[in-house]
C-alpha cells in the first residue's frame, strides 16, 4: 500500500496524458467519420501525428527525472527528428506539403478517373503523402502527391465526358459518306450529340475521328470498346475498307478483293453487337466503393443543409404552414440518419 502511495503521484500524470491523448484520438476519429472525406482526410492524419508527438514530449517532461536527464532526452529526440526531416525532406515533407495543397484545392475526389503521365485509373484513397488509384488492370498504384502537383492531371468529368475513336479511310470514299456512317456508329454506341472531325490528311488515307458525349462514367472502358465495334460494323457492313494505320495497296492479290471480313458483322446471322457485359465493376471495384461512399457523404451534406434551411424557414412562416414544414423536416432527418448509418457501415467495411 505504501509503495502504491509512493509511486502513484509519479505515475498518474503520464497516465492522464495518455488517457487525454486517446480521448482526443477517439473524438477526432468520430468527427472524421462524419466528415466529407472520412478517416482518409489529410487533416485527420496530420492531427494524429501531432497528437502522438505531443504525448511523447509530455511524458518525458512529466516523468520523475532530473532536469539534466530530461534535457538530454529531449535533445536526443530533437536530433533524431532533425535528422529524419533532413534525410527525408526531399520525399516525405515535400509529399506531405503537396498533400495539404491537394486537400485545399481538391482537384479530384475518390471515384474520379484521372490520368497522370502514363498512369490512368480511378481514385480510391487520398492520404497525406500519396494518392492511390485503381488501374484498368484492377491493380492498385500509389502516386506520390508531389507527382500530382508537378505533373498535369487530367480529371474526367463526373457528369460525363467525350469519348472518340479514329479510323483511316482511303481517298476513294467521300468524306460525306464516311461522316454519315460514323454518326450512325455513334448512335449505335449510345452516345449523345455525336460529331465527326476530319482529323488528318495522310499520304495514303484520311483520318476521321468520331466523338460523342458519354453521360454515364460507370462503363467508360466498355463505351470506348463499343464505339470502335460500332465503327467496324458500319464501315465493313457498307463495304468500306479501313486502311489503318498505314496500309499500302501493294499486294499479290486480286485488286478487287477488299480487306474486310468475309461475312461483315452487319450481315452476320447473329446481327451486330455493339455492347457486351461491362467489366468495370470487377476492374474498378475498390474505386466504385470509394465513389459510392463519396456520393453518400455528399448527399448527407446536402440533406443537412436542407434541414438547416427548413428550420430557418419554420421560424418565419405562419401557423398554417408550420405543420407541413415540420413533416418535411422529420422526413429529412430520417433521411439524414439513413445516410449516416450507411456511411458508418461502409466505412467500417472498408
Amino acid at each position: 500500500m505504501e509503495i502504491a502511495q509512493q509511486f502513484l503521484p509519479m505515475i498518474w500524470p503520464p497516465l492522464a496524458v495518455v488517457a487525454v491523448a486517446l480521448l482526443l484520438a477517439w473524438i477526432s476519429k468520430w468527427v472524421a467519420r462524419r466528415a466529407k472525406d472520412g478517416t482518409s482526410n489529410m487533416l485527420y492524419q496530420l492531427f494524429n501525428w501531432l497528437n502522438a508527438s505531443a504525448v511523447v514530449i509530455a511524458i518525458i517532461v512529466l516523468l520523475p527525472l532530473d532536469e539534466k536527464t530530461q534535457g538530454q532526452i529531449l535533445s536526443l529526440l530533437g536530433l533524431v527528428l532533425t535528422a529524419v526531416i533532413a534525410l527525408s525532406s526531399t520525399t516525405f515533407v515535400a509529399n506531405a506539403m503537396a498533400g495539404i495543397m491537394l486537400q485545399a484545392t481538391e482537384p479530384f475526389r475518390p471515384g474520379d478517373y484521372i490520368r497522370v503521365n502514363d498512369q490512368f485509373g480511378r481514385v480510391t484513397k487520398r492520404s497525406l503523402t500519396s494518392t492511390r488509384i485503381q488501374t484498368e488492370w484492377r491493380d492498385m498504384t500509389n502516386l506520390p502527391n508531389m507527382l500530382l502537383v508537378n505533373s498535369p492531371v487530367t480529371v474526367l468529368h463526373r457528369d460525363g465526358t467525350i469519348i472518340y475513336a479514329e479510323v483511316s479511310i482511303g481517298y476513294d470514299v467521300t468524306y460525306t459518306r464516311v461522316e454519315e456512317l460514323m454518326l450512325e456508329a455513334g448512335t449505335d454506341a449510345g452516345l449523345e450529340e455525336s460529331f465527326v472531325l476530319v482529323h488528318e490528311l495522310l499520304d495514303h488515307a484520311v483520318v476521321y475521328r468520331i466523338c460523342g458525349f458519354l453521360t454515364s462514367m460507370n462503363n467508360l472502358l466498355s463505351a470506348r470498346s463499343n464505339l470502335r465495334k460500332a465503327v467496324l460494323t458500319r464501315m465493313h457492313g457498307s463495304g468500306i475498307e479501313i486502311v489503318s494505320p498505314a496500309f499500302m495497296n501493294q499486294r499479290a492479290l486480286d485488286p478487287n478483293k477488299k480487306m474486310i471480313p468475309a461475312v461483315p458483322v452487319a450481315m452476320d446471322a447473329n446481327g451486330p453487337r455493339t455492347s457486351s457485359q461491362a467489366p468495370e465493376e470487377k476492374i474498378f471495384d475498390k474505386a466504385l466503393e470509394a465513389a459510392d461512399l463519396e456520393e453518400l457523404k455528399l448527399k448527407l451534406e446536402e440533406t443537412r443543409e436542407a434541414i438547416k434551411r427548413e428550420q430557418a424557414q419554420l421560424k418565419e412562416v405562419g401557423a398554417g404552414k408550420k405543420e407541413a414544414l415540420k413533416h418535411q423536416i422529420e422526413t429529412l432527418e430520417r433521411r439524414e440518419k439513413s445516410y449516416a448509418h450507411l456511411i458508418e457501415q461502409r466505412s467500417e467495411k472498408k
